[in-house]
């Protein structure tokens, strides 16, 4: 059994601690950040150019930036259970948002692993270079021309479908539903009170 589908707090909905609410919207922001910038670099900008080679110094640091944002996220997620969903949440929409979520933790973190395997095979010193001086160290034993870039396309992909669905779910959840489980991640607030 999943406590996280198990569990139910009443019909009323707890909110998430402070902290992982902030810790959530950052991460949203810094992922809808380096969606544009990947998608700009790789998809707009004209191969071997200095403006594409500036967006892809910032996808980088971007990137470490998310791996380190998940990172802190699994950390403060293992000291901080997540309340549970109000009863009138169904079982079956409780099953897919906990494995929604856990997929992102998977996806935040394989994303910037593969992208930086990717680019380890060409790194001239043993280190990738990000901006503002910073560097990661090269991932040793990858060749200049390997795969990771093609799983890591395949990742984002897989990544944007959950967030259409995250997203989705978040609004139908606000207006269109009628449990309190909106009320756990504020902004957002329930539709109905317990009476």
């Amino acid at each position: 059994m999943d406590y996280m589908v198990e569990e139910d707090a009443g019909l009323r909905a707890v909110r998430y601690r402070a902290v992982v609410v902030w810790i959530h919207w950052i991460t949203a922001a810094v992922v809808v950040t380096q969606v544009v910038v990947g998608f700009t670099f790789h998809r707009v900008l004209e191969q071997g150019t200095p403006e594409r080679m500036e967006l892809f110094a910032w996808h980088k640091t971007i990137g470490a930036l998310i791996l380190i944002l998940t990172l802190i996220r699994l950390a403060v997620r293992l000291m901080n259970k997540p309340p549970p969903y109000p009863s009138d949440f169904p079982k079956w929409e409780r099953f897919l948002a906990v494995w929604n979520h856990r997929l992102f933790y998977i996806l935040l973190v394989a994303l910037p692993l593969t992208g930086l395997a990717a680019v380890s095979g060409r790194a001239e010193d043993g280190t990738v270079p990000l901006l503002f001086g910073l560097a990661l160290p090269a991932i040793p034993g990858i060749p200049e021309e390997n795969g990771f870039g093609d799983v890591h396309v395949v990742l984002v992909f897989t990544t944007l479908a959950l967030v259409v669905l995250h997203v989705s779910a978040a609004l139908y959840n606000q207006f269109g539903s009628s449990t309190n489980v909106a009320d756990r991640m504020p902004p957002f607030r329930a539709t109905r009170r317990e009476a």
